[in-house]
């Protein structure tokens, strides 16, 4: 299981996702700038215990007007080769050193282990504990689920689209990576998909949730 660190990062996560927020197609923007604060998320363990993985939603905005983003991401010790397009900028951390910090729907660990997770050979973490199961995640699976290979992701719309197949379906198939969430426990016409909760309670006392990634035909 990841090991959770109680130390400093210098720049912090949400400096790093400010400035590179802009720069995204998907980014709707606000008059003042990005400032992007935590509103959820969870994470996945690598088996070989050499890249961290966090599905980190962000809020920008204040009131209804604020927007909640999915930025997955990935944190390596060393850069991740071919990747340079997908990094988000780099931090030094308080025990681990120089962390490399890409945008998750561009590394193969990341898309092995989240086609992992939709087959059920993978479980949610919470995002901030250590060895702690994230009960709130909900996963509708798909059975066979596997990473298609060396395919690029493609950013697009509100959505980044990662090519994966599925054993014994000959057809080609996409993991949707949903950068912009909405309220709803399911996408139009999915496979399958996770879902979770994001944003500041609500009225009710519970956040709202959405799909994080759904699975699609191509």
């Amino acid at each position: 299981m990841a090991q959770i660190h109680r130390t400093t990062m210098t720049p912090t996560k949400l400096e790093l996702i400010a400035d590179w927020l802009p720069t995204r197609a998907w980014y709707t923007g606000v008059a003042d700038g990005p400032r992007p604060v935590r509103a959820g998320g969870f994470r996945l363990d690598d088996p070989e215990g050499e890249v961290g993985i966090e599905f980190m939603v962000v809020a920008d905005g204040e009131g209804p007007e604020a927007v909640a983003y999915l930025v997955p991401m990935t944190y390596r010790g060393k850069p991740l080769d071919g990747a340079e397009h997908a990094l988000i900028g780099t931090s030094e951390h308080g025990v681990l050193g120089t962390r490399w910090i890409y945008d998750g729907a561009h590394d193969p660990v990341l898309v092995r282990e989240l086609t992992a997770l939709l087959d059920g050979r993978a479980v949610p973490q919470q995002q901030s504990v250590s060895d702690a199961v994230d009960e709130t995640v909900v996963v509708a699976a798909v059975p066979g689920l596997r990473a298609a290979g060396p395919a690029e992701a493609v950013d697009g719309g509100e959505h980044t689209e990662v090519p994966v197949r599925a054993d014994g379906d000959a057809g080609a198939l996409v993991l949707r990576v949903h950068r912009v969430l909405r309220p709803g426990d399911a996408a139009d016409g999915a496979l399958g998909g996770v879902t979770a909760g994001f944003g500041p309670a609500g009225s009710e006392g519970a956040p709202a949730r959405g799909a994080y990634v759904s699975v699609h035909r191509a």
